[in-house]
């Protein structure tokens, strides 16, 4: 069971991380301010740390500098408000595996986590492409094939088939897509799952991903 350490000051996006987390059988810490998070990430005990930037105490750059002279091996995924190219290459220059901007998807944020979970000592990934039958998605150019043809997806339509390719074989309910895809700020009582399974399986085929009936969707 792999310790993600999350350091994050808003606890609203804190205890929605660590909540999704959880269900999916991790074991979050959170903690709310730079120099706590540091003293953390330094003990070892963690296998993967999601930073924000805007920190209290000392501020997340800070943080990623020590982390990546002192524990190189420890994968860190920023997550932050801030999404400029400036502050996007200033923390993949200095050490982060990974930098996703706010507002986010639960279920990119837990892709990018079991993806930098699969690399050896927090360096690149094992393999970058999902797959089922003839369908396939590569997660560092965002594209999408089905046999030889390449497949437009939305975000969000790609954003969908990667949770189902994540959780092959796994049942998944309405409510944990619209958790993980739409993040968040979700309606639970939207079909807006129905509509875009429906899309994806315009574009990917109908046999992409099945119905269970009173359950969810499944992709095998």
């Amino acid at each position: 069971m792999s310790r993600i350490l999350i350091v994050e000051d808003e606890e609203r996006i804190s205890s929605f991380v660590a909540k999704g987390l959880r269900a999916e059988g991790f074991t979050p810490t959170v903690v709310a301010d730079g120099l706590t998070g540091l003293d953390y990430a330094l003990t070892g005990e963690f296998d993967l740390m999601i930073l924000d930037i805007g920190l209290p105490g000392i501020d997340g750059f800070s943080v990623l500098e020590r982390v990546s002279k002192d524990r190189p091996a420890l994968p860190v995924i920023v997550l932050t408000a801030r999404d400029s190219v400036t502050d996007t290459v200033t923390a993949l220059e200095g050490g982060a595996a990974d930098y996703m901007s706010k507002p986010f998807r639960f279920g990119e944020l837990l892709a990018r986590v079991r993806l930098r979970l699969r690399a050896p000592s927090g360096g690149q990934p094992l393999a970058e492409n999902l797959a089922s039958g003839t369908v396939r998605l590569n997660l560092r150019s965002r594209r999408a094939h089905v046999g030889q043809d390449e497949v437009e997806l939305s975000a969000r339509e790609f954003a969908l088939a990667e949770v189902l390719l994540v959780n092959r074989g796994q049942v998944l309910s309405r409510e944990q897509l619209l958790s993980q895809v739409w993040g968040y700020d979700f309606d639970p009582g939207s079909n807006i799952v129905d509509v875009y399974i429906g899309y994806l399986r315009k574009k990917l085929g109908t046999e992409f991903v099945a119905t269970v009936r009173g359950m969810g969707y499944r992709v095998e």
